[in-house]
């Protein structure tokens, strides 16, 4: 019978947040896969734990995570664990969880700490709808792209960045969106942790004048639908009517039907468009 993984999710910072089943899963299973050795034996030190431990990260996440599940697969139960917070999110974990699943191996979550998620449950901004970008990649092309798609990103955007990072990444999001309000979490359930909501000039102002310490979470305001429809507008502005208008009727539109459009394109309504019209 083949043994289960299990993702447990550990403190991002204080220990007390840690569950009662993911410390009664760390001592029953047979082996523990963790992110840094080094790091989690200090966790399993304080909760007096001693079942064995090996290490699966992201220099050897595909070889790692086949022999874990081969050992899966003969019965071994084994929990995943990060550094801080659910296995999974902005670590390798997704590469065993989805050779498990493709080997038939059964697998299951223990939810706990998330820096992302309690990081947007704090940030005074939108928690309806949300996007998760993790750390921005290295390299310049490809965190253009990146950025560049943020314009016109609705949903409310969380960032993960690093305190030697953090000024050059506010100025390149200040430069390319423009300005929007940010919550900067620091240090997030630690002694020293500090949460500001500002806006993007306002938070590259601050860290010229202070140097940024600890890991921080970035939780971006996203565009308005509303600002987004009159860019668009603006846009259809700058081209004049009887172009517009000559736009949909090489579409073989009827008069009437391309007055509609070009009415919706502009925000206004049919009758100004006809009027407009009549007085070219």
């Amino acid at each position: 019978m083949a043994g289960t993984l299990y993702l447990c999710a550990t403190p991002i910072g204080n220990l007390e947040d840690i569950t009662f089943r993911v410390l009664r899963t760390l001592r029953e299973v047979d082996l523990i896969a963790a992110e840094d050795t080094r790091n989690t034996i200090k966790l399993l030190n304080h909760f007096e734990i001693k079942t064995p431990m090996t290490s699966y990260h992201e220099y050897n996440k595909v070889d790692k995570a086949a022999y874990l599940v081969s050992r899966l697969a003969q019965g071994t139960n084994i929990a995943l664990v990060t550094d801080a917070g659910t296995p999974g999110i902005s670590d390798p974990g997704e590469e065993i969880v989805r050779q498990a699943y493709e080997a038939g191996i059964p697998v299951t979550s223990l939810p706990g700490a998330c820096a992302c998620i309690t990081a947007l449950t704090l940030s005074g901004l939108s928690t309806r709808r949300f996007a998760f970008e993790a750390f921005l990649p290295p390299d310049k092309k490809e965190r253009a792209t990146i950025l560049e798609s943020l314009r016109t990103e609705t949903r409310t955007v969380i960032l993960y960045e690093a305190p030697h990072h953090l000024l050059a990444t506010l100025r390149q999001l200040l430069d390319t969106l423009g300005e929007r309000r940010i919550t900067l979490c620091r240090e997030l359930t630690k002694l020293h942790e500090t949460v500001q909501l500002m806006t993007l000039s306002e938070a590259v102002s601050h860290y010229t004048d202070n140097t940024p310490k600890g890991e921080y979470v970035l939780v971006l305001e996203g565009v308005s639908q509303q600002s987004l429809d009159q860019k668009k507008q603006d846009n259809w502005k700058e081209m004049d009517l009887q172009s517009h208008m000559q736009l949909y009727l090489d579409q073989n539109l009827s008069k009437k039907e391309a007055m509609k459009k070009v009415a919706a394109d502009r925000g206004v309504s049919k009758r100004d468009i006809y009027q407009q019209l009549l007085n070219l």
